[in-house]
């Protein structure tokens, strides 16, 4: 596919693009194409299926181009065209930041079912903001804030809040790290929770392409919760919630430890649409 010419018209820069993509391993290349194409034409679906016919220039064509290559080289389609729908809202997506899965919506769901009462809320590990800015969408009553390690993340995070139009408070550091002397009524988190050794066995996109530091969860996977959970009761206010999203068979073992933590009151886990035990909390005794 160059710029010469020959012309390329839209549907002849899909069924290529297919061939090629399905060659590269890419699932559902046709879908995908057209996504890309809708990008680098200013177009939705609809209007592509309208403009079969339509030559592309070659400032078009480069531009499209450069994006197929990327794909084919496994690249996250997510970051190709810079964002990612969550829970009906649209957030920014770079490299710096975990791709959010409609997984998460689950999380989400549990905290605004628990949240009606609560004044204070901290995600921890924003990442994208994708949580905190749902949460704080669904619960504008609510002060929300935010932690995260990664400087780059919170830039991504706070861009995510404007966008949506809520309001959320940013922090930088480690877990707790920025919140001496401050409780909550409820914690939020979605950590990392790879076993380490499982990290090369991911999928192309998820292993190359995103942060390791959002994957990794150390030799169980359950590093962080064993840290979040021993230090949640310093940040809590009596009777306060600790939710988390797990991975797949874990949530047996996270809510052991949120038990063990004193979190023995009202605990529960939640299934995803694929039922999967996605999400366990407790309420502090």
């Amino acid at each position: 596919m160059t710029a010469n010419a020959e012309k390329w018209d839209v549907l002849k820069v899909l069924n290529w693009t297919k061939g090629y993509l399905a060659e590269k391993g890419v699932e559902n290349p046709r879908l995908e194409a057209e996504w890309m194409l809708c990008e680098a034409l200013s177009l939705d679906r609809v209007g592509l299926y309208l403009n079969f016919d339509k030559p592309l220039s070659d400032a078009e064509l480069a531009l499209y181009r450069g994006m197929v290559a990327r794909r084919g080289r496994r690249e996250p389609l997510q970051y190709i065209l810079g964002s990612q729908e969550f829970m009906g809202l649209e957030f920014r997506v770079t490299p710096a930041v975990l791709i959010p899965r409609h997984d998460t919506e689950v999380l989400v769901t549990e905290a605004v079912k628990r949240g009606e009462a609560c004044r204070s809320i901290l995600d921890i590990g924003t990442g994208s903001g994708c949580v905190a800015v749902a949460v704080a969408k669904a619960l504008p009553e609510a002060e929300v804030y935010t932690v995260d390690v990664s400087a780059d993340a919170i830039e991504v995070a706070r861009g995510n809040a404007e966008r949506n139009g809520v309001s959320v408070q940013f922090f930088q550091g480690s877990l707790f790290e920025p919140f001496a002397g401050k409780r909550f009524d409820m914690l939020v988190s979605n950590p990392p929770y790879i076993i380490s050794a499982d990290l090369a066995t991911l999928q192309q996109e998820v292993r190359d392409f995103e942060p390791v530091g959002a994957l990794d969860g150390g030799g169980d996977g359950l590093d962080f919760y064993r840290r979040i959970t021993a230090d949640a009761p310093a940040y809590l206010n009596p009777g306060g919630w600790l939710l988390f999203e797990v991975g797949a068979g874990q949530a047996g073992e996270v809510l052991e430890l949120l038990t063990s933590g004193g979190f023995s009151n009202e605990r529960f886990s939640q299934t995803d649409p694929a039922g999967i035990e996605r999400v366990v909390g407790g309420r502090l005794a």
